[in-house]
């Protein structure tokens, strides 16, 4: 069933909320403003950048709003003037006070990463890899004060391939996203009705990523070390340290046969098919590595310039 277009707003920063808004602009509903986060300093440089979301709605001249927060009674007025349907929150970054949340004639409306309630929170993408789930996808719930809580409008799983990195399930997530969420504006006034609740069994929270916490433990599995090296790669990238350096950890894969009972974190053999490194539960194989300064390379590569950086007997960590 297609409804009449609705009056929308639009709440979202990083690529993955772009790919929703690139599907509003192709839709039918009126996009009368987008909110996105201020702009922000990035890379070494700090140079101020511009979101994903505000570049895109500048390229399609819709106002842009970039409020510090959605707690000030100015930008609520403003919000409240555009009389809107509904808003739509993907991905924003901001909290959503129930002063806004009240605001759309039907609902606030956001896209959610994982498959609620697993994965509440910030980091769900990663958090699926990190913990070897088989399976993720999205949720389109309607929003509610709780952090991920709110009812449950439509939702779609996902396979995770197994050598799928934190990268490659963003972009196909952003993609079924973008495609349930415009399922739902079809008809909202009939998901609204049919919403669910979300079940309290089987809640799982996923904490925002950070550098510091990107750091490879050899003492985990194997299987928990490909892992991290999946889930966070393109951002923040697992690393270890090397001579008191970081070095990135951009492709490993579990190494088979006898580690001999080597301690977590030694590397056992050295050629330019990777690193073999005994973990607290069998070996890695590391392939691709990132020295400070330098590009990604394979660790071929790194041996062309570096032929004595790898020892047998070394420590990573």
């Amino acid at each position: 069933m297609s409804s009449s277009p609705l009056r929308i707003a639009f709440a979202g920063t990083p690529d993955f909320a772009a790919a929703s808004l690139q599907a509003l602009i192709d839709g039918p509903h009126d996009i009368a403003a987008v909110l996105t986060q201020p702009d922000r300093g990035a890379g070494r440089g700090k140079k101020v950048v511009q979101s994903p979301v505000k570049k895109l709605a500048l390229a399609n001249d819709l106002p842009v709003w970039q409020p510090e927060s959605l707690k000030d009674e100015a930008i609520q007025r403003q919000i409240a003037e555009l009389e809107l349907d509904a808003l739509i929150v993907v991905a924003y970054g901001l909290i959503i006070p129930q002063a806004v949340l009240d605001l759309p004639r039907l609902a606030c409306v956001n896209v959610h990463g994982s498959l609620l309630p697993r994965w509440r929170g910030a980091a769900p993408i990663q958090w699926a890899i990190l913990a070897g789930d088989a399976e993720t996808g999205n949720t389109i719930m309607k929003m509610d004060a709780g952090l991920d809580t709110g009812p449950m409008l439509l939702s779609e799983a996902l396979p995770i391939g197994e050598r799928e990195t934190g990268g490659e399930l963003h972009d196909r997530l952003a993609a079924q996203g973008a495609r349930l969420l415009g399922t739902v504006l079809d008809d909202l006034p009939g998901y609204l009705e049919r919403a669910e609740p979300q079940p309290d069994e089987g809640m799982t929270y996923a904490s925002k990523l950070s550098k510091a916490g990107a750091r490879v433990d050899f003492g985990l599995p194997a299987r928990g070390i490909v892992n991290r090296v999946r889930a966070f790669n393109p951002w923040p990238v697992a690393w270890v340290e090397l001579d008191g350096q970081p070095l990135r950890l951009w492709d490993a894969e579990e190494a088979h046969g006898d580690v001999d009972d080597a301690e977590p974190g030694r590397i056992l053999t050295v050629s330019d098919e990777g690193l073999i490194v005994a973990c607290g539960d069998g070996a890695v194989r590391l392939t691709r590595l990132q020295l400070p300064g330098k590009k990604p390379l394979t660790v071929a590569e790194i041996r062309r310039g570096h032929p004595d950086l790898f020892q047998p007997g070394a420590f990573l960590g």
